[in-house]
């Protein structure tokens, strides 16, 4: 199969409904079935540069994105396919209720537009769910639900720069920044 070749639309079903069951088991915070769409749980969050690879960590970030967002959950926009993926659009929508890594809970709700590749190997088991979203745009919205005028937010405030500026000098996780270009079939 080259990087051509679509597979047949039972296959896109499967994985198109093993997808919106994540989805949906995801926001219901049911982890044991979210988990069972993969036989390896796999998340890459490209917006923070983190791999969260193996039940043990994905259940971590389970955890700690559910401790600062618990009721997090998603608006889909679109689904697409592709050769080896489900890719699906969505608001991603919550409200800071807790600590999200080093940033401190600032109240505010959050709207962010995002984009899931979940990745499926030939044997068609799910390997990777991959994320991208604009971090700077979840940000501004965390931050801007801050009255910053009023003293007693002052603190607060404070704590969300140092904590941002802790978080920019984290290192990427090498697998994201180590890759290896693709070797493409060349069609005449």
């Amino acid at each position: 199969m080259s990087e051509f070749d679509i597979p047949a639309a039972e296959v896109l079903e499967a994985r198109q409904k093993l997808v919106l069951d994540h989805f949906r088991d995801e926001v219901a915070q049911d982890w044991d079935a979210t988990l069972s769409t993969f036989p390896h749980p796999h998340y890459e969050v490209i917006a923070t540069m983190t791999v969260h690879d193996g039940d043990s960590a994905v259940r971590g970030y389970y955890h700690d994105t559910r401790t600062a967002f618990p009721d997090q959950h998603h608006e889909l926009i679109a689904l697409r396919h592709s050769a080896d993926a489900v890719i699906v659009e969505f608001w991603l929508k919550g409200t800071h209720l807790g600590p999200f890594g080093k940033l401190p809970a600032t109240g505010s709700k959050f709207r962010v537009r995002m984009t899931a590749y979940f990745v499926f190997d030939a044997e068609e088991k799910l390997v990777c769910e991959r994320i991208y979203f604009d971090s700077l745009s979840m940000l501004k919205q965390l931050a801007g639900g801050i009255d910053k005028r009023k003293p007693k937010n002052w603190p607060v405030l404070v704590k969300l720069v140092r904590g941002l500026l802790a978080m920019s000098g984290e290192q990427p996780d090498r697998r994201l920044v180590e890759t290896t270009e693709p070797t493409l079939s060349a069609r005449s």
